[in-house]
């Protein structure tokens, strides 16, 4: 009889990868309740840890087969910020090993602040090389949106040590003269992309935490620029910053609003 108690067994089985370990065996036959739940708990581990293997192994075929076609630097690009009325888009680069194993790398907006934070550290650890790329409100004001993400993903491409072979891009075609696939959902699709959406993510979260400091009222920690109650009531009493995007509604209204309003008290 298995002379262990029940949290030594727990104990235990958090240190087993592999189904076939010899301990399991010992204990298969130990009738206490605590244990045998103990076993099923370990074997539903292990399956979803399977599954998430498998995942990540299929969003990683697009690098492997251009790995596979000659292709030695893949760089997996993303942004971030297209949609918020405050603040910059942000735009990365991502190039990995074939050897890259973070198998918690997904879309950044399935994850938590604390899972991309800790993934975002080991992303810009491991990987061969990251580039990151800014355009702030009035160069989207000036360019548009859609123009302003290409040209932030061009530089930093462009700004790459490394000269990639190929491009995989989240739904963004760029006009660069690298071979690219594009996908849509693409962090979803390859873990390039995905890698590329959590560093993405994380610098302009951190810089729109910045940016709550500076300009206090609109709620820039918590919505990162995004339209929130909090936001909107805060452009009504206080007006727009200068991260605001006055080509987005309800911004220029808003701005107009308020140099009218100053107009009319004029001395």
């Amino acid at each position: 009889m298995n002379k262990e108690t029940i949290s030594q067994i727990k104990a235990r089985l958090q240190t087993i990868t592999d189904t076939t370990d010899p301990y399991l065996q010992t204990i298969h036959d130990d009738s206490r309740k605590g244990v045998q739940t103990a076993i099923q708990q370990f074997e539903r581990r292990l399956a979803r840890q399977k599954e998430a293997e498998e995942a990540f192994n299929n969003r990683f075929k697009y690098e492997k087969y251009y790995w596979e076609n000659g292709c030695q630097y893949i760089a997996g690009m993303d942004e971030v910020g297209r949609g918020p009325l405050a603040g910059p888009v942000v735009t990365c680069a991502v190039i990995l090993n074939a050897d890259f194993d973070l198998i918690g790398v997904t879309d950044s907006k399935q994850l938590t602040r604390h899972e991309r934070e800790n993934l975002y550290l080991r992303i810009v650890d491991e990987a061969v090389e990251v580039s990151i790329a800014v355009n702030d409100a009035p160069v989207i004001d000036q360019m548009n949106i859609y123009a302003a993400t290409q040209d932030a993903m061009i530089r930093a491409v462009n700004h790459l040590h490394h000269r990639p072979d190929h491009l995989i891009v989240d739904a963004v075609p760029l006009a660069i003269d690298i071979p690219q696939t594009t996908l849509i959902k693409g962090d979803q699709k390859s873990i390039s992309v995905a890698a590329a959406s959590i560093v993405a993510k994380e610098y302009r979260d951190h810089l729109m935490r910045d940016y709550d400091y500076v300009y206090p009222g609109y709620g820039f920690a918590q919505n990162m620029g995004y339209g929130t109650k909090e936001h909107l009531a805060g452009l009504e009493k206080m007006g727009a910053t200068p991260i605001h995007r006055r080509s987005f509604n309800p911004v220029p209204k808003i701005f107009k609003l308020k140099n009218a309003f100053s107009k009319s008290f004029r001395i």
